[in-house]
């Protein structure tokens, strides 16, 4: 599933809302990027199924939510209205503690924390292309869930920048530090995984 440019023009939200119509069409700095087939694996949406669940139990008794891709999340680069913002992602999974941001259409503003799930063909874009936007939105923790090579990079806001991320194997249990008793088991998240 390979991401490429839809072309050199600069796009916003009200654009993106007239021709995006699927998982995974994202718009950042003004730049459409559409997906290529094939779709996810099957290990990744076991992944994120694996995840989502765990999250979503240990957050039962909390007003905070957790979503799934696809599920737009704006990221504004100030006070402009939705139409004119020029970046909407959508992450893996994402965890969102204040549920004023969050509207029919998705999440306007920073999730606290967010995941993705890196396969071969949108590694680079995870990586290059919108960790830097999640910087700049001040999305407090992301992981980059690389599960070929069974590792975690976990980049953490500190001064307004991620600073070199902790790189963890996939076992044992991880504490997600933006979001209080949020703990991932890698044994149960693994389990049919191949």
């Amino acid at each position: 599933m390979a991401l490429l440019k839809r072309d050199e023009r600069h796009y916003t939200y009200a654009d993106y809302l007239t021709w995006s119509n699927s998982y995974g069409e994202e718009l950042i700095d003004g730049t459409a990027y559409v997906r290529e087939p094939p779709g996810p694996s099957a290990s990744h949406q076991r992944m994120v199924v694996g995840l989502c669940c765990q999250i979503e139990t240990a957050l039962e008794d909390t007003p905070w939510r957790v979503y799934v891709a696809p599920f737009d999340v704006l990221l504004p680069k100030s006070a402009e209205e939705d139409d004119q913002v020029d970046t909407v992602v959508q992450p893996d999974i994402l965890i969102v503690c204040d549920v004023q941001k969050v509207d029919a259409r998705g999440v306007r503003g920073a999730p606290d924390w967010i995941a993705e799930v890196l396969s071969p063909y949108t590694a680079s874009h995870d990586q290059v292309v919108k960790l830097p936007a999640y910087e700049r939105a001040g999305v407090r923790e992301a992981w980059l869930v690389h599960p070929i090579e069974r590792t975690l990079a976990i980049y953490q806001l500190k001064g307004g920048r991620y600073r070199h991320p902790s790189v963890l194997e996939l076992k044992g249990k991880t504490r997600i530090a933006a979001v209080p008793g949020v703990t991932i088991d890698w044994d149960k998240v693994l389990l049919g995984i191949s």
